[in-house]
């Protein structure tokens, strides 16, 4: 049986079925096609895919020992969502920030807080004091739920910004409000009756950009429901454009594996949110242990499973140890990082029965975008696929902002009802990267004549250091903090598991003297641990400079990786 192309497939669903009936919006001034009949909203969302769980009894959340059902789990969301209002005051537009590791509390605290109509501030688990009092104060967050690590840092801000911390798990020990004291008050449980709009603010969550802090992308509830639908549809066309051979097997319930942390869209997105409407069991990890995952998603039938490119990478690693085959797997997806394409034959032969996939999608976007999977990928391993349908609109533009033609490299650009709203407290930033509802998303590539999509090139200077974007700003404005430095300048190193990683090229002050292990000493109290520079060439010349007088990041670069180069080519 022949299948359909991707955009016959299209076609057929969203003609043929309800769920993805199209229709047009005007949102903040600006037409969109959006669903016609999806969930307004996440506490629409939870409570209309209870059915999709076998009416909610279904085993829906698993972490290290303990099981919810999924009635279990809307039942914790419901009681959570009472004490927010009833005991802490939480109301409509309230911001609630999570400063954790993976828990299910942050899922529950999550959906909670949406039915309220409020809005959760997802705080980086790795940041320091410095940069938590940033988002703090940006967000303008008074409640906070923390673990035990991040209340440490915390615990100086709590003062000056009138902080009210409530510990999670090991948390609990370090603060008189406890999460499981709150949630045993609360004595019943009751869905919320708040009015919800679908372009009322769902989420903020920080990205590296350009500048120095990290920006809060405001999200909303048309963006996210319409994200998670877009990824549903993607399961519906899929037999029409491969149809399954007569005889196959009835698929089995989707079963998803959560190694990458809920305070990136990737997890919270197509892998939680997406779990709901899927009727999909999830499995959280707490932290990333390649063997821990295998054992894992062979004692829970992991049917998909997405990571940084490390992490397949330490995944057939683990299995091959482990002597685990692994084989219900049929999902095997790239976020947060580019992955190496020679990567993608040794996943195809060691999960023979998954489909190797790769996508790319921004925080800006609710993490919506372009994708493939399986043969698709197998045959453009360097692609990120193609755009997925029927939402989004895309193009490529020069730096005068005229669109350049198929082929031809140019800034990828794309339009949907899933992009932000704004970057929180920063009308120029949002003003530079949308107009009209097309946002600009700083990374250049081209399109070919059959819809696929390379990206070569990011635009702004981000480091990708295992899926963690890091801003060279971010770095250099660290750097720049110790009185000895002079000048600074952040770039990125190639790294055989993470892709990247931090360098920096520092030109001391008359005078001053200081080692690389001194430097990283002084940055570890200013900047996250992932975003210290693994190389550092210190120097007491000025460091080079382009035609107008701002140093040259990019001969800098290959001045220093040719010196790393030779290092390691004598060693």
């Amino acid at each position: 049986m022949t299948g359909m192309s991707l955009g016959d497939a299209s076609r057929h669903v969203t003609s043929e079925n309800p769920v993805f009936e199209l229709k047009m919006a005007l949102v903040r001034g600006t037409e969109y096609r959006v669903f016609k009949n999806i969930p307004p909203h996440a506490r629409a969302l939870v409570h209309a895919s209870r059915e999709a769980h076998a009416d909610g009894a279904a085993e829906y959340l698993v972490f290290r020992d303990e099981r919810w059902t999924y009635d279990a789990f809307l039942n914790e969301i419901n009681m959570l969502s009472a004490v927010l209002e009833e005991d802490l005051g939480v109301r409509k537009g309230g911001r609630i920030a999570l400063a954790t590791r993976n828990c299910p509390e942050m899922l529950i605290l999550m959906m909670a807080i949406a039915s309220l109509g409020a809005v959760t501030v997802f705080l980086n688990a790795w940041w320091t004091t410095e940069e938590l009092d940033f988002a703090l104060r940006d967000s303008d967050a008074k409640i906070v739920f923390a673990d035990a690590e991040r209340i440490k840092r915390l615990t100086p801000l709590a003062v000056d910004l009138k902080l009210v911390m409530i510990g999670l798990r090991d948390g609990e020990a370090l603060t008189p409000l406890k999460y499981s004291t709150l949630r045993d008050s609360a004595g019943h449980a009751r869905t919320s009756e708040v009015d919800i709009d679908t372009d009322d603010d769902f989420a903020i969550m920080y990205s590296s950009g350009t500048t120095g802090h990290p920006k809060g992308v405001v999200l909303t509830h048309r963006g996210a429901m319409n994200a998670v639908f877009t990824w549903l549809m993607q399961a519906a066309m899929a037999p029409l454009i491969d149809p399954p051979p007569p005889d196959a097997a009835e698929a089995p319930r989707p079963s998803v594996l959560i190694v990458t942390p809920l305070f990136h869209v990737t997890a919270t997105h197509p892998m939680f949110l997406l779990s709901l409407p899927a009727g999909a069991k999830l499995t959280l990890m707490d932290k990333w242990d390649a063997h821990e995952a295998a054992r894992i998603i062979d004692r829970e039938g992991i049917t998909r499973f997405m990571g940084v490119p490390t992490q397949s990478a330490d995944l057939v690693a683990a299995s091959r140890d482990l002597c685990l085959s692994l084989d219900t797997l049929d999902f095997l997806g790239s976020g947060g990082a580019k992955r190496p394409a020679a990567q993608v034959v040794e996943l195809a032969q060691a999960f023979p029965q998954a489909n190797i996939a790769t996508g790319w999608g921004m925080t800006e976007t609710n993490a919506n975008g372009i994708g493939m999977a399986g043969a698709d990928y197998l045959a453009r391993p360097g692609s990120a696929g193609r755009l997925y349908p029927p939402l989004q609109d895309l193009k490529f533009l020069d730096d005068t902002g005229s669109e350049v033609s198929v082929g031809e490299i140019g800034e990828l650009t794309v339009k949907s009802p899933c992009n932000m709203r704004c970057y929180l407290n920063n009308p120029e930033a949002t003003a530079e990267v949308l107009s009209d509802g097309w946002l600009r998303t700083g990374d250049l590539g081209y399109i070919d004549d059959e819809g696929y999509v390379t990206i070569v090139d990011r635009k702004k200077n981000i480091i990708i250091r295992g899926g963690e974007n890091i801003a060279c700003l971010d770095v250099e404005g660290a750097l720049h903090r110790h009185p000895a430095v002079a000048e600074a300048c952040a770039f990125s190193v190639p790294h055989t598991r993470l892709g990247e990683t931090v360098g920096a090229a520092v030109q001391m002050r008359a005078g001053s003297t200081l080692t690389v292990q001194e430097m990283q000493d002084y940055l570890s109290d200013h900047i996250a641990r992932f975003k210290i520079p693994e190389h550092i060439w210190i120097q007491a010349a000025p460091l080079p400079r382009s035609a107008t007088d701002k140093i040259d990041r990019r001969a800098l670069r290959a001045i220093c990786l040719s010196k790393l180069n030779d290092l390691e080519g004598s060693s």
